[in-house]
């Protein structure tokens, strides 16, 4: 006996982070459910390359996403890194008040710097975002990475152990708790 043929549909999916929507194929739309869907963010924040991965959910006939990871892209990086500068990175998890996130930042020297004042910058920045997340729900610091609320303010005050020409957040990853 033959198998009926099934049709592929696209569904529509909300993405509230960043306001817009988009479609996901599908037989049905409970199969969407706990799928990854990738979306890139260059053209919405002018030039600045990142990779937004989000978990899709179903909840009655909408499908909604939470994000999981955001990521700024290797190109983008090599761009901004100059010759005559440092760079630092650092990676730790933290808790926040629903998961347990992964957070790598990367800061950007003007000038050559002296290792001790490096490794200042990574204590500092360590400090500063930890203390920073605890409070807060992962959705929002994802939105606050992606408006620059956590980056202007933690440049500010590690400008003050020396100055740097770019302070960002380069993997922002929710782990559940």
């Amino acid at each position: 006996m033959a198998q009926e043929k099934r049709k592929k549909k696209f569904f529509d999916v909300e993405i509230p982070i960043i306001s817009k929507q988009t479609q996901m194929q599908a037989y049905e739309i409970p199969e969407l459910n706990g799928r990854l869907m990738k979306y890139d963010l260059t053209r919405i924040l002018r030039g600045k390359s990142i990779m937004l991965t989000l978990k899709v959910k179903i909840e009655g006939d909408k499908a909604t996403t939470s994000p999981i990871k955001l990521l700024l892209m290797p190109y983008f990086l090599r761009r901004m890194i100059r010759k005559g500068t440092n760079y630092v990175e650092d990676s730790f998890s933290a808790e926040c008040q629903d998961a347990k996130l992964k957070i790598k930042p990367l800061l950007v020297t003007r000038k050559k710097v002296s290792r001790a004042v490096r490794n200042a910058l990574r204590v500092k920045a360590r400090e500063e975002l930890i203390d920073y997340v605890k409070d807060k729900p992962s959705a929002e610091l994802f939105s606050h990475v992606l408006n620059n609320q956590i980056q202007k303010p933690l440049s500010m005050k590690l400008k003050k152990i020396y100055p740097l020409s770019l302070c960002e957040i380069r993997v922002l990853e929710s782990k559940e708790k």
